[in-house]
């Protein structure tokens, strides 16, 4: 029998303790920890799991209406398609899923698919080519940057949210080139801050470029009616040329959609490799995303607690002093501290408390900026927050008084 070598298992090590950080590796780690076990503990301890490590933003994930969406599907269709949806798969509920997705974000169509990852790593180099450039915002989450590097397009990156830069860069290298694509998110998730669309736009039509725009973390959250960074600005959405969705946020369960022009989705259903050749939305993802889908075009209150909530986070977080780095205080505010041995004991010290929110260290933010990352839900409450600054204070004050000896 063939074994792996020792090298591999060394190689984990080593990236597991870049993880953790220099002698964080004795006893359990916060990474990797079944959600399900924290909450059932806390209940038989009278109290109750608060989790801010989540983002089910508007609290959609235990509603009735959804619950009862998903076990009607399953009872009706079953568990799965069992095929593509271009040989086998396609049913009826993907498409009034897609015509809704799209009527919501403002667009002429939609395409699902069974991975959000899967959406930009597919679509990016499906895109473009080795005439062509793709200029990504340096802070881009992971798949965009390998979807574009897993391309033949040239890559160039532009300074987190700065436009001038993107300008330059565009004005530098887009010339040379047949094809130019943009690749930006609205909202970005480490950082808790967002792209000036209305200059984006401008940049983009002065170059005669694509855009896409990631708003994973926007559907639900940014907007008057929680329909993402264009009502936010209020933008129309068709000057976008690709908006691309996550079923796995507002949409409480999982996979990833691109809206677009009714001519480019009709192009990409018999051409982008992650639709064509995966499997077709499982009913229940399908039933599950589009009650909740519905619940939020119902009633924009929940976007509007959620954006309530996260303004009295961000306020709470900046009268104890906390460095918050570019947060904007919607849906996503990171604490950042001075190492990763204060994120680690204060990261503790809320899980102690009944806090789930897990620390960042090294992967997904750089190594000298460990941080503990906030989701905030409507499903919250002011006293919530307030707790964990409690919590958050009570921690750092031995360092506070031993920094003043």
């Amino acid at each position: 029998m063939t074994t792996l070598p020792n090298l591999a298992f060394e190689d984990y090590t080593i990236k597991r303790a870049r993880l953790a950080g220099s002698g964080l590796l004795t006893g359990d780690t916060p990474w990797f920890v079944p959600i399900d076990a924290l909450r059932e503990q806390a209940e038989r301890q009278g109290g109750r799991l608060l989790s801010f490590g989540n983002y089910d933003y508007l609290g959609l994930g235990d509603h009735p209406r959804v619950r009862a969406a998903a076990a009607d599907a399953l009872a009706i269709h079953g568990a799965g398609v069992n095929g593509s949806r271009l040989v086998g798969g396609e049913r009826l509920f993907h498409a009034a899923l897609e015509r809704d997705l799209a009527r919501f974000v403002g667009t002429e169509a939609a395409l699902t698919l069974v991975s959000g990852y899967l959406t930009n790593l597919s679509l990016i180099p499906h895109l473009v080519g080795a005439q062509d450039l793709v200029v990504m915002d340096e802070l881009a989450h992971n798949s965009i940057v390998m979807g574009g590097k897993s391309g033949r397009a040239e890559v160039r990156s532009f300074r987190h949210n700065d436009l001038d830069h993107l300008d330059e860069v565009l004005t530098r290298f887009r010339a040379e080139k047949r094809y130019c694509l943009i690749a930006v998110e609205s909202l970005y998730s480490m950082d808790g801050d967002y792209v000036d669309l209305p200059r984006l736009l401008a940049i983009k039509e002065k170059h005669a470029a694509w855009l896409m725009v990631d708003e994973a973390h926007s559907i639900g959250v940014m907007g008057g009616q929680g329909r993402g960074i264009c009502e936010h600005f209020g933008e129309d959405p068709q000057r976008i040329d690709m908006i691309i969705g996550t079923l796995s946020k507002t949409l409480v369960s999982s996979g990833g959609f691109i809206c677009a022009r009714s001519k480019v989705i009709e192009w990409l259903r018999y051409t982008l490799p992650g639709f064509v050749y995966s499997v077709g939305l499982s009913p229940v993802i399908a039933a599950t995303s589009h009650a909740a889908l519905a619940l939020i075009e119902a009633d924009n209150g929940r976007t509007r607690r959620l954006q309530a909530l996260s303004r009295h986070f961000l306020a709470r977080a900046r009268e104890a002093g906390l460095d918050t780095g570019s947060a904007m205080g919607i849906g996503i505010v990171p604490l950042l501290f001075k190492d990763i041995p204060t994120t680690m004991m204060v990261a503790r010290a809320l899980g102690e408390a009944g806090i789930y929110a897990p620390p960042v260290v090294h992967v997904g933010v750089r190594a000298d900026q460990p941080r503990i990352r906030f989701f905030i839900s409507a499903a919250h409450t002011e006293a919530d927050i307030d707790r964990v600054f409690e919590v958050v204070a009570a921690a750092l004050a031995p360092a506070a008084v031993l920094a003043d000896v």
